[in-house]
């Protein structure tokens, strides 16, 4: 890896050298913090986690021929022990990734916002990977963990990393942007996630923001303009922004003729300071043409034709747990359980109701059912916001609405109070929820036959296990 020096190593991260005076020249294969990976002459960090503590594994890393990063002198006690000494294994990975990233000198596209990072980021790859090589965060490694290890799988070949950056805490994004040091920011929008911890809109936006810290001379801004927040940043560090949107005829990139595919996606024509030209995005939802309208903004920094932004936008591929459709025999399952937040899980009850609008509500095509789970990290507005979604739902023209957690039960009492042709029924948790699948099938079932069911919840609800019972559910 470029100048990844046991000496480079040792000055960067102050630390103290044990069993490698004889290989202060050598460059580390790989940097890694699973002991089962570890090859001859990587770096292993042994980081302490809430489940495992990394030190327990550095001696079969150096038997592996591998070098450990610790903060603890006592794993090393041991014939053959090669390894280095920092205070904090965590801060030291962190500054080695900025070293890392200042060696190969490529620019990074800083994905930030409170929802659609993740489909932002699929997308701005996509459109970018048809003129450059492109390495973007695979997965959720997106925190001060994970967008150390994403830049460290870079690359001398590699010519832009698209790096998406999560935080919830106030200086985890100057900490971020220290590390990555942006040359372009996409950012998606203000919205309700991490209320707990960040107090508003307001204190998100300042704590995103903080993403700014270490923009690059002369890097560029783009900022969704349809945001009432984030159309007040005119701008930034001397940088006038690109806008992008669909509301504000001021956006230099815009969407226009909005026309829903259904669950196929939509179709748009694309409005830009070099021309216009229709596209297709492949998933459906009018966020996702706001992501597009991002990535389409990120291409025309970059140089991008119209024609390589609309090819990079429609080859995107489907994200799991990101409104995934899947079609068994018996039902249309919509796995949207990765994460939800107010914004999101109305977005994704009008895209269900949308589509049931699009084929004309036949019966053949069976009902729209949601199963909705508890929000998290919503702070004092926890209640109020399940109940918005809640009513957000009662007009949205479902058939069946299953809740699960004792906060998305406040969502089910709005649904239902105005609704009363709307079928409402609460689970205190997942598990009941699966039970009750499995044990009504011998009287009321929950599920018929060619239905539509939308699963959707914050993370720690664990919905993915809903949705695998429903790929396996058969009727009696």
């Amino acid at each position: 890896m470029k100048n990844l020096t046991i000496k480079n190593l040792a000055a960067v991260t102050g630390g103290i050298c044990y069993g490698l005076e004889q290989d202060q020249n050598l460059e580390v294969s790989a940097v890694i913090t699973d002991s089962r990976k570890a090859v001859k002459n990587c770096l292993f960090a042994a980081i302490r986690g809430e489940r495992t503590d990394g030190h327990n594994y550095v001696r079969q890393v150096c038997e592996a021929g591998g070098i450990a990063l610790v903060e603890n002198s006592v794993c090393l006690e041991f014939t053959g022990a090669r390894a280095i000494l920092v205070p904090s294994t965590l801060d030291a990975i962190k500054k080695i990734a900025a070293f890392y990233l200042d060696q190969l000198a490529i620019p990074v596209v800083g994905i930030v916002g409170s929802v659609g990072k993740t489909s932002t980021k699929e997308l701005t790859a996509s459109v970018l990977s048809w003129k450059y090589r492109v390495l973007k965060t695979e997965g959720n490694f997106n925190n001060e963990l994970g967008v150390p290890l994403t830049i460290f799988r870079l690359t001398e070949q590699d010519q832009m990393a698209v790096l998406e950056m999560g935080i919830n805490h106030f200086g985890e994004m100057h900490r971020l942007a220290q590390i990555t040091r942006p040359e372009t920011v996409v950012f998606t929008n203000i919205g309700y996630s991490h209320l707990e911890f960040l107090g508003s809109r307001d204190g998100i936006l300042k704590a995103k923001s903080e993403v700014f810290d270490f923009l690059r001379p002369n890097g560029h801004v783009v900022l969704n303009g349809d945001d009432d927040k984030l159309i007040t940043l005119q701008e930034v560090h001397g940088i006038r922004p690109v806008f992008y949107g669909i509301d504000n005829p001021a956006c230099a990139v815009r969407a226009e003729q909005i026309r829903s595919l259904g669950f196929s996606g939509s179709a748009f024509v694309l409005h830009t300071p070099k021309g216009e030209i229709p596209v297709t995005v492949p998933a459906p939802g009018v966020h996702m043409v706001y992501n597009a309208l991002a990535a389409a903004a990120a291409g025309l920094v970059y140089g991008l034709s119209l024609e390589e932004i609309r090819d990079g936008i429609g080859q995107i591929a489907a994200l799991s747990g990101r409104f995934h459709v899947i079609r068994t025999d018996n039902l249309t399952i919509i796995d949207d359980c990765y994460n939800a937040n107010p914004g999101s899980m109305k977005a994704s009850l009008g895209i269900l109701t949308e589509d049931a609008q699009e084929k004309n509500s036949s019966p053949a095509t069976g009902r729209r059912v949601a199963i909705l789970g508890d929000m998290g990290e919503l702070g004092d507005q926890t209640e109020e916001l399940h109940r918005e979604v809640g009513a957000s739902a009662q007009m949205r023209g479902l058939d069946v609405l299953y809740t699960v957690g004792p906060l998305a039960e406040k969502l089910a009492g709005e649904a239902s109070r105005n609704n009363p042709h709307l079928c409402v029924h609460s689970f205190a948790t997942t598990e009941d929820f699966l039970h009750s699948l499995q044990e009504d099938k011998q009287g009321a079932p929950l599920l018929q036959r060619r239905d539509t069911v939308l699963v959707k919840a914050s993370h720690f609800m664990n919905f993915g296990r809903i949705v695998e019972a429903l790929e396996k559910y058969t009727f009696e």
